[in-house]
């Protein structure tokens, strides 16, 4: 179920504020015109704001679903949807559609704004549906220990992988015949960073 911003199942507000900034000059943007629209509702405004000296525009207090509808999946929409546009004279006007806003949180949206002498043409963003709401592909089941691939020498992956679990050698290298335990790696993290921190306090300790 998608609300009308009129309808009156819609008793709860979220904040907006946007953040203008001149991508040329890498400053603030003041004087930005900023408009906040019902999603594909260009033709009604619900706020109309100018950002100040420091880029920024007042805080939009917007409509905003029952917060219910957030904590768990159902069939309404849990969050309410609006496009913002922003023009700054000298500048390409930016649109962006689809600004998510909660019940009782605030939403910071940056935009960039592109002088008109680079070319680069008005721009519009769309974002995408929230996993509460929008229809996601279930994951791929992924094998917990994944082979290497067949090489004699140094392996250099496309991109770096986190893995899910790694295998702890309880002994020396050379030692072939000592135990491996098989670690998940976010517990692995947490031993070796308490154990560098007991270390270096002992050793603050030994200097005082």
């Amino acid at each position: 179920m998608i609300y009308a911003m009129n309808d009156p199942n819609l008793p709860a507000r979220g904040r907006l504020q946007i953040d203008a900034v001149a991508s040329d000059m890498a400053h603030p943007a003041p004087n930005a015109r900023v408009r906040v629209m019902p999603h594909d509702e260009s033709n009604i405004t619900v706020e109309e704001m100018v950002t100040d000296s420091s880029g920024q525009t007042p805080i939009a207090i917007l409509p905003a679903p029952p917060e219910e509808h957030s904590l768990q999946p159902s069939d309404h929409m849990p969050y309410s949807e609006y496009d913002v546009t922003v023009d700054l004279e000298g500048y390409e006007p930016v649109t962006v559609k689809g600004v998510q806003i909660l019940p009782d949180t605030g939403s910071f949206l940056q935009v960039e704004l592109h002088s008109v002498t680079g070319g680069v043409g008005a721009e519009t963003v769309k974002i995408s549906d929230h996993t509460l709401w929008g229809n996601f592909p279930p994951k791929i089941p992924e094998d917990e220990v994944k082979p290497l691939p067949e090489t004699t020498g140094l392996v250099v992956l496309p991109k770096p992988v986190v893995p899910e679990i790694v295998v702890v050698h309880d002994g020396m290298p050379q030692n072939t015949g000592a135990r491996r335990f098989y670690v998940p790696f976010a517990d692995y993290i947490k031993n070796v960073i308490y154990t560098k921190y007991q270390i270096r306090r002992g050793q603050a300790f030994a200097d005082f």
